[in-house]
């Protein structure tokens, strides 16, 4: 089965982009965030005729939004609010999986971005996405044990290790690569042991970028890049982690998104 995940910034501005991609690339389940409609706009039917006949939703006016989009049947639909916030985040599917008992939840994320000022005293944004991070994290300790087949992937709006960023001293103190920001989304990874499915095949010590600020004129070129975007694996998946890909190509793109689609395949 062949997993992408994509912050589109706007599923209707970006949905010819979203055409060609699917037909490049042929990923099984699409995730998407910052879809940016409520859910009676969604463009489900271009969808539809693009061959993914089962969809997620959960948007909203001009802001966050999350869908997720199958070829195949979904076992099970959930949406869940975090954080006190009604803000359209966080949506499941279960995925029936011939290697499983039970089927694969793929649970699609959209952590806050947080603001400019990392204070969250100063930056309720800030102390919201904190807050999200960690409620997320003992949600999923408490509710799935760690031998339980599930993804989570999206964007999580932080860059935790230091090679993530272009610059790690230079962005320490920049919302998406502070300390506490990674302390928070390691604790989370660790309460279940998620395994970082990028990390799993790019070297740590090796640079790794997913999206690319629009205010750098020549993106390539500068290629001050952070990687925002992450597939995580329970164990039990890990064997069956067989590819991914960062698909920077389509950066290059008219009207692109300033994040980049991840793809992984893992057989299910």
């Amino acid at each position: 089965m062949r997993i992408l995940t994509w912050n589109i910034n706007s599923v209707r501005l970006r949905l010819p982009l979203l055409k060609k991609i699917a037909r490049d690339c042929s990923p099984d389940v699409i995730c998407l965030q910052e879809t940016k409609v409520t859910d009676e706009l969604f463009p489900a039917d271009d969808i539809i005729r693009m061959g993914y006949s089962h969809i997620h939703i959960n948007g909203m006016k001009s802001y966050n939004g999350v869908a997720i989009l199958s070829k195949t049947p979904f076992v099970r639909k959930a949406i869940h609010s975090r954080a006190g916030r009604d803000d359209c985040r966080h949506i499941a599917v279960q995925l029936k999986s011939r290697k499983f008992k039970t089927p694969v939840e793929v649970h699609n994320l959209y952590i806050p971005a947080g603001g400019d000022i990392p204070d969250p005293a100063q930056n309720d944004k800030f102390a919201h996405k904190l807050e999200f991070v960690e409620e997320l994290g003992s949600w999923f300790a408490s509710t799935y044990k760690p031998d339980y087949p599930l993804i989570a992937l999206g964007d999580f709006n932080i860059a935790p290790q230091e090679h993530d960023v272009w610059s790690h001293k230079q962005l320490v103190d920049v919302v998406s690569h502070t300390p506490i920001e990674i302390e928070k989304l390691t604790a989370m990874q660790d309460k279940l042991g998620w395994q970082d499915a990028i990390r799993h095949f790019v070297r740590p010590e090796d640079k790794c970028y997913t999206w690319w600020s629009y205010r750098n004129r020549d993106w390539k070129k500068s290629n001050r890049g952070r990687r925002l975007d992450h597939i995580w694996l329970t164990k039990p998946l890990l064997p069956h982690l067989q590819s991914h890909a960062i698909l920077a190509k389509y950066r290059d793109s008219e009207q692109p998104s300033d994040h980049v689609p991840v793809i992984v395949d893992v057989n299910l």
